[in-house]
């Protein structure tokens, strides 16, 4: 049986509708869309559409799966605890190590989207931890936090 194809047509340059807006575990505005839930275990994977507004970005966490983040527009930056923060791209592809420590969310003065993967879901979700501060996000980013 053959599988039929969803495809979304948007007016403008999103791929995907624009989500829900996260209500925790961000600082500044960053919107949701869960693509493949995964709720069954089926997968064992969930796929999502996140887009930062500008200066947003998620707290530190982990995950024990591991996640990947594939980057489809906007400027953005990634860090790693205890290390330097790597700017990002439209076409970057970012592969993030189970129970590694990390942020990622737009530049100050740029909105950016990706589409995130955490594959191995049977292990858990997401450890949230405490959020990545103005000081340590313009350290990141050499900017200013326009949030």
């Amino acid at each position: 049986m053959e599988q039929e194809r969803r495809r979304i047509r948007m007016p403008n340059k999103e791929v995907f509708p624009k989500g829900s807006q996260a209500v925790a575990n961000f600082t500044g505005a960053a919107f949701v869309n869960m693509l493949v839930p995964d709720g069954s275990g089926t997968y064992n994977c969930q796929v999502y559409d996140v887009i930062f507004e500008p200066g947003c970005r998620n707290d530190w966490h982990s995950h024990p799966g591991g996640q990947i983040l594939l980057c489809t527009d906007g400027i953005g930056y990634y860090q790693e605890k205890d290390q330097p923060a790597r700017r990002l791209q439209r076409g970057d592809v970012v592969e993030i190590p189970p129970q590694v420590e990390h942020w990622h969310g737009a530049a100050p003065d740029s909105s950016f989207t990706h589409i995130g993967i955490s594959p191995n879901t049977r292990k858990g979700g997401a450890t949230w931890l405490l959020p990545v501060t103005d000081e340590e996000y313009q350290q990141a980013t050499g900017g200013n936090n326009h949030v």
